[in-house]
């Protein structure tokens, strides 16, 4: 069963990483929201599911959203803080897109959404799973 949820869960990565990445370029109808806000849903996202590609079973979902949830947390707090040294890693594509840049309480909501849908969508995976397993 873990060989066909990690094959859902690597269709999921393999059209979430577009989105998520696109997201971040996107211009258009609510283009600030989008690049800013909705990204963070697809971020906790990815993270939740790259952690149940490795630990794909029920017993380890809990854990895996509330670890993503908290990391998340913590990097968009840590946006607070301004050495130099992070600055020179923000000052890139990839530090600005996996740290961060600037704190927005409102990320928060969007983190716990993210966290929300994971969990569903995990979840789901696991019921799918079983059920082709069984059938």
């Amino acid at each position: 069963m873990k060989k066909r949820v990690r094959k859902y869960i690597l269709i999921f990565l393999i059209f979430l990483v577009p989105v998520g990445l696109g997201s971040k370029f996107y211009h258009g109808v609510l283009e600030l929201w989008v690049q800013n806000s909705l990204v963070g849903i697809w971020y906790v996202l990815f993270w939740d599911l790259f952690w149940f590609f490795w630990f794909p079973e029920e017993r380890y979902l809990f854990r895996i959203v509330t670890g993503v949830l908290l990391v998340t947390s913590l990097l968009e707090v840590l946006q607070l803080w301004h050495p130099y040294w992070l600055e020179i890693i923000r000052s890139h594509f990839l530090g600005r897109t996996l740290l961060g840049t600037s704190f927005a309480w409102w990320d928060f909501v969007h983190y716990f959404l993210g966290t929300l849908l994971a969990w569903a969508i995990m979840f789901g995976l696991l019921r799918l799973a079983q059920r082709v397993e069984t059938s």
